[in-house]
């Protein structure tokens, strides 16, 4: 048996339910939340600020819709129709008055995570919202200094099938359904007398997992996702900013920065060998790096694939039980086994432990950056290679170029202003 250098009590999954003690031993010890480095953490915020994928990646984006089946283009049609008032009606709520006066002196810190909780998110803390991980579109955006940063559970059958499309119901699902919610814990907060602007899960405003990790709900992941203490990395992640007196959470140290290191599964199980084994540097944080051209690809090709939040122990047992075992056998709960590593790729059939898919190297050819910017490169390449003939046929070439730019850009723009991530 390990030694433990310390235990972390947690609430129960569900309202009602008694908390748990998770124990850490000491060799999986580092700091509270993630290592980084402050300054490199200010630096980068200043002088190359974040944007969100959906205006850096806008070329891949377009690109995997010409990568759906029939069935899949009709799910994800259906989930945008579905989705969009929700992501609309959050677009101005932080413009939207309180309905009652606030008791004067008063904390509502308990009041709004007991309401959160029972609304169903499975996690609940409050912290700063950190400018420096917001979207450089969003900056102007956010108004509220207070983050309330909300987990909600997705479904733990369905996952367990990923990559499938019994599982991607459920991603969706869960989208939808916190997204509803988010409106009702906002109009909360208003009635206590106070402002809340709804960051929807499908327009986010900045990079989340930062705040979730210094609200002390989870660690980051060598998958690069949030781990949590009861679903792990089985959580789609929202915020809602506000102006209301509240109290802020400290990160805590559930040992998942060393333990990452040790397990491994999700490095040695994805089949795109996206995920870094070795930690970098990034940003000033330090993190195991995801490969986006490795993942994006696979990620299209098979119904979002999945596989990394699958195969992580946390997400299937929980951290209390991974730990437990961890402290009683040194090892890791369920690593090397069907049961936790296994999975299934439509056209390549079932790979269990030790054994991975591979593919043809035109699998990862993918335009990457903006819709505009890969237009240019191939009006580009074709006035290299004398593609663009003199006279008015070469005059044509560059005005239909012109407008497929100006056309995509006011479509995009537009797109973006109602729907955001959804565009």
């Amino acid at each position: 048996m390990l030694k433990i250098g310390h235990t972390v009590t947690h609430h129960g999954k569900r309202v009602g339910d008694p908390s748990i003690t998770i124990p850490v031993v000491e060799e999986l010890e580092t700091v509270p939340g993630i290592p980084l480095h402050e300054g490199d953490v200010d630096y980068y915020s200043r002088e190359y600020p974040l944007e969100s994928q959906a205006v850096t990646e806008t070329a891949s984006r377009e690109w995997v819709w010409t990568l759906y089946d029939k069935e899949t283009i009709e799910d994800r049609r259906t989930h945008d129709r579905l989705n969009r008032p929700i992501v609309a009606a959050s677009r101005n709520t932080g413009d939207i008055e309180p309905t009652a006066e606030p008791v004067p002196g008063k904390d509502i810190t308990q009041e709004v995570k007991q309401k959160a909780r029972e609304l169903g998110f499975g996690e609940v803390g409050i912290t700063r919202f950190d400018m420096r991980y917001a979207y450089q579109l969003k900056k102007s955006w956010v108004k509220f200094p207070h983050a309330i940063c909300l987990a909600y559970e997705q479904d733990y059958e369905p996952t367990q099938s990923a990559p499938s499309r019994e599982a991607e119901g459920p991603h969706f699902g869960t989208y939808r359904i916190m997204g509803a919610v988010g409106l009702d814990l906002a109009d909360y907060i208003r009635s206590l007398g106070y402002h809340a602007q709804v960051h929807s899960p499908n327009d986010n405003s900045a990079a989340y997992i930062p705040m979730f990790v210094e609200a002390g709900l989870g660690q980051l992941g060598a998958n690069g996702q949030l781990l949590s203490p009861h679903f792990g990395s089985r959580a789609r992640l929202m915020i809602i900013t506000t102006d209301a007196p509240v109290k802020y959470d400290a990160p805590i140290d559930y040992g998942i920065h060393k333990f990452c290191q040790v397990c491994q599964v999700c490095v040695q199980r994805c089949p795109a060998r996206a995920l870094m084994k070795e930690k970098i540097w990034y940003r000033g944080v330090e993190k195991n790096k995801l490969i986006y051209k490795r993942c994006r690809p696979v990620m299209a090709r098979y119904l979002g694939c999945g596989i990394c939040m699958k195969v992580c122990p946390i997400q299937k047992f929980g951290m209390k039980a991974v730990m437990e075992h961890y402290v009683e056998t040194g090892e890791v709960l369920g690593k090397g086994t069907h049961n936790l590593e296994g999975y299934t790729l439509e056209d390549k059939g079932y790979f269990g432990p030790g054994e991975l898919p591979t593919f043809d190297p035109e699998v990862f050819d993918m335009p990457h950056g903006r819709v505009e910017d890969v237009l240019f490169e191939d009006l580009k390449e074709k006035l290299m290679t004398n593609q663009v003939p003199e006279g008015s046929e070469g005059d044509h070439v560059l005005r239909e170029f012109a407008h497929k730019v100006k056309e995509y850009i006011s479509t995009h723009d537009e797109r973006w202003e109602k729907y955001g991530e959804e565009a």
